[in-house]
């Protein structure tokens, strides 16, 4: 195990609204692996919609409270690719008019990493002791796979999981159409988008279906719901952790585990 390193945990707007259980389990992943985890308080949204709507203003004001509030860890974890890639590859983008702010811009995102690639690559996790009698397909969400390389490091993990049976999709790396605001901007694509992902899932015959970002696990879900399909959709973080016996599926209501 290597020596142990005080990480942030950057929770997320949507797991801190919508789904706390995922920042359980990170914290608890975290642990697992050797790492004090500390939350601070002062965190807020990393940013993201404002910058992708081009409100650059407003990006720029927040990401200088997340900078401050996240000084002097060793490491920033957060169980979100599009949150960690705002701030690893797009913050020293939107200071790059700004020397003075920066270098604390270039600090912050060297130091920062999607949960599941920091467990695998910085901590060299490569087994988790966890027990899922499911057959279950992946989902790679867009920011984290293209802006972060996150694609082999959550195979690694769930190969490793007692009964978990992976069954890939025919288009492992489509977008499901959530992408933040584009959803909103565009819902007719969105929908068919999600519609396409939800009969490629429905085709893999799966149980279960699992991504790293929440967004992603919403939109999917919603759709699933919508077409009564009755695949339990669930964040990676959780089953990694063995929270699912604590948890329903993501949009089903409690006491529906």
């Amino acid at each position: 195990m290597p020596e142990p390193v005080r990480v942030a945990l950057l929770v997320t707007c949507l797991v801190d609204l919508f789904r706390p259980s995922v920042g359980f389990a990170a914290v608890a992943l975290l642990e697992a692996a050797g790492c004090t985890v500390e939350v601070p308080r002062a965190q807020t949204c990393c940013g993201q919609p404002a910058y992708n709507s081009g409100d650059r203003v407003d990006a720029k004001r927040i990401a200088r409270q997340v900078i401050e509030a996240f000084a002097g860890y060793d490491y920033v974890v957060a169980p979100s690719g599009s949150c960690a890639g705002m701030i690893r590859v797009h913050y020293p983008q939107l200071f790059a008019d700004e020397p003075e702010t920066l270098a604390a811009a270039q600090g912050l995102a060297a130091r920062t990493y999607e949960l599941v690639s920091f467990l695998v690559d910085v901590r060299g996790v490569n087994s988790v002791a966890a027990c899922w009698e499911r057959s279950a397909t992946y989902h790679d969400a867009c920011s984290g796979l293209r802006e972060l390389g996150v694609k082999a490091q959550p195979r690694l993990l769930l190969a490793s999981i007692e009964g978990l049976r992976l069954c890939e999709l025919a288009s492992v790396d489509v977008c499901c159409g959530f992408g933040g605001t584009f959803c909103v901007k565009y819902p007719e694509i969105s929908d068919k988008m999600v519609a396409d992902k939800g009969a490629e899932i429905a085709a893999t015959g799966a149980e279960a279906v699992l991504a790293g970002d929440l967004g992603c696990l919403l939109n999917i879900a919603g759709k699933l719901a919508r077409l009564g399909s009755p695949v339990e959709v669930r964040h990676i973080a959780e089953v990694l952790a063995g929270m699912t016996s604590e948890t329903p599926a993501i949009g089903k209501p409690a006491g529906s585990l």
